[in-house]
């Protein structure tokens, strides 16, 4: 990352755990430094960053904790799969 700051970038991070949570909520947003932070933060632990500008805007108008918005599932929910399925093959050719 560059040590000057994109204003216009902004990062949220969802969470969501299967069988514990009724759906995605929001576990941290920001824009510029905060958002480069965000997006730091979580290359650093190995945790997947998908870049999708239209739904960041979208979960971006959220507050911290709220839960995603029924327009907004089917854009997330091709994001955990995909996951879900990255995570998969991490597992197998660690085993």
């Amino acid at each position: 990352m560059s040590d000057e700051v994109d204003l216009k970038k902004l990062a949220v991070a969802l969470s969501y755990e299967q069988g514990v949570d009724e759906a995605p909520h929001i576990a941290a947003k920001g824009k510029g430094f905060i958002a480069e932070q965000i997006i730091k933060l979580a290359f650093e632990n190995g945790i997947e960053v998908r870049q999708d500008a239209d739904l960041a805007a979208i979960l971006s108008a959220l507050e911290i904790g709220d839960i995603i918005p029924v327009e907004a599932y089917a854009a997330v929910a091709e994001i955990l799969s995909y996951i879900y399925r990255t995570n998969a093959k991490a597992k197998e050719k660690r085993a």
